[in-house]
């Protein structure tokens, strides 16, 4: 079962890094952020999303503590990097709106966690799946967990044309003083 999630995890990893990749080589012909929001674009969007979720959640459960690290290290910086970030991603998706998050077209956010980056979701998920990884300390959930990681790096290299065309100066200047990561 564990062997059969961490592949499921890594293709389903690998397919959206892949699209992700696609989009920021081709921008004209970008999968993400889809050229087009319809019905179908939840789906496509937020399927694969939670399933990698899940599926990291399962495998940190299957192989829970197979690396030796120490609990005080485990649960104080991972909780509170679960935590931190769970607050900061419902807190923007409270403001963006779930259709926006997914890659419906919206305003240009700059208020709150936007005021100090501009992909604060990214960060909040990446300290999420990074929490995990280092609560659950189980090797599967660090190869697909690092796996994940990466989509959320490279996710606003693929955007970042796509807001250029869309808010024209508006984001060139919130690009300039705002940071891409903290």
């Amino acid at each position: 079962m564990e062997l059969f999630l961490v592949y499921l995890g890594l293709g389903i990893a690998v397919a959206t890094l892949g699209s992700i990749l696609w989009s920021i080589a081709y921008p004209e012909r970008r999968i993400w952020p889809p050229q087009q929001y319809t019905a179908l674009t939840p789906i496509l969007v937020w399927v694969p999303t939670f399933s990698l979720f899940g599926i990291l959640i399962v495998l940190g459960v299957l192989g829970w503590g197979e690396i030796a690290l120490p609990s005080g290290l485990r649960f104080g910086f991972g909780i509170p990097l679960i935590v931190i970030g769970n607050i900061v991603v419902w807190f923007e998706v409270s403001h963006f709106g779930v259709p926006q998050t997914g890659g419906a077209k919206g305003a240009l956010r700059t208020a709150g966690m936007y005021r100090y980056s501009r992909n604060p979701q990214y960060m909040a998920d990446i300290a999420i799946i990074g929490g995990w990884m280092i609560l659950a300390v189980a090797p599967s959930t660090i190869i697909v967990g690092t796996v994940s990681i990466l989509i959320l790096i490279a996710a606003p290299f693929a955007e970042e044309p796509w807001l250029k065309k869309q808010y024209g100066s508006d984001f060139e200047e919130y690009m300039a003083s705002t940071r891409r990561f903290f």
